[in-house]
């Protein structure tokens, strides 16, 4: 038996051999096939094609990628007249940061209520663009926020948006995030935990029968709030609430930090306000905030990739 075995492995290496030598014979030991073909250098020669691992691969095309949308967007912050092109957000992180309620934001008892915050925890230099209302519906905003690919939120009130629910549509479609800023956008302390359950609980409903979905995020009228209201918000899904450390006007910057200063992690507010209300358009608050921020080195990211 063991001489059949032994057989058997000489008759194999003999037939492997035998493939091994028809192969080169095929080509002259010159290339990949064809008779007379260039000979196929060793591996480790010069001349060899090295093929790149899948990570390799992977970074070589997002960088390609990226190369490619920050040309695009440098031709559309020419065409919209920003002052420079705006920077690119790095990649969102893998797992969102943990938020908790900013210092001097609490309320009492408020272990498991939604966290109320003004700056994401990152040390990456991103702030995000938040809008809140919805009382103006720029066309414009569509086409320059589009071709500029700079993401932004929206905290929308019924009261002014009912006109028109499509413009926030399209607004959906182009990969915003539908929030919640109430019904009727009143002083929340103000009203009994009835009433406030009503402003916050049936502006879910009502963004989930336009929108499709019911939004996890709400920013209270004023950024005012109390107990009641973190708690209403929690019982009709909401997990976080955003406030903001800076807002941008079409003419000026407003400040809440004292050192009036962008950080990482920043939540920008701005309005859908015109020039019924402004001194300048939304684009011209767009060209203004932008400046801003990209002159202090800052890109703008996507809230719902961090919280």
């Amino acid at each position: 038996m063991k001489q059949y075995r032994s057989g058997v492995v000489v008759l194999a290496a003999l037939l492997a051999a035998a493939v091994a030598s028809g192969c080169a014979a095929e080509t002259g030991g010159r290339g990949e096939g064809a008779p007379g073909g260039p000979a196929k250098p060793a591996a480790g020669q010069p001349g060899e094609t090295v093929p790149k691992a899948g990570p390799a691969r992977a970074l070589d095309t997002y960088a390609e990628a990226l190369r490619k949308k920050q040309a695009a967007r440098a031709v559309a912050a020419k065409k919209w007249g920003l002052a420079k092109t705006p920077l690119a957000a790095p990649e969102p992180p893998k797992v969102k940061p943990r938020i908790t309620t900013r210092k001097g934001f609490e309320v009492r008892d408020d272990a498991g209520l939604p966290p109320v915050f003004t700056t994401v925890p990152t040390k990456e230099k991103i702030v995000f663009l938040t809008m809140d209302d919805g009382a103006e519906k720029d066309p414009e905003l569509l086409r320059m926020m589009t071709e500029l690919d700079i993401p932004y939120s929206a905290f929308l009130s019924d009261y002014v948006t009912n006109d028109d629910y499509g413009y926030f549509k399209k607004m959906q479609r182009r990969g915003v995030v539908i929030s919640n800023h109430t019904l009727n956008h009143r002083y929340l302390p103000g009203l009994s935990y009835a009433e406030q359950k009503r402003e916050i609980c049936d502006q879910q409903e009502k963004i989930l029968k336009h929108y499709g979905k019911r939004p996890t995020l709400f920013r209270p009228p004023y950024g005012n709030y109390n107990r009641d209201t973190l708690v209403v918000a929690k019982s009709c899904g909401i997990t976080a609430v955003p406030l903001w450390s800076s807002e941008a006007f079409p003419d000026h910057m407003e400040w809440r930090e004292w050192d009036r200063d962008l950080h990482p992690g920043d939540i920008v507010l701005t309005h859908f306000r015109g020039k019924e209300d402004w001194k300048g358009s939304m684009p011209d608050m767009i060209r203004q905030v932008m400046k801003t921020i990209t002159d202090k080195g800052y890109a703008v990211a996507k809230l719902e990739d961090y919280v």
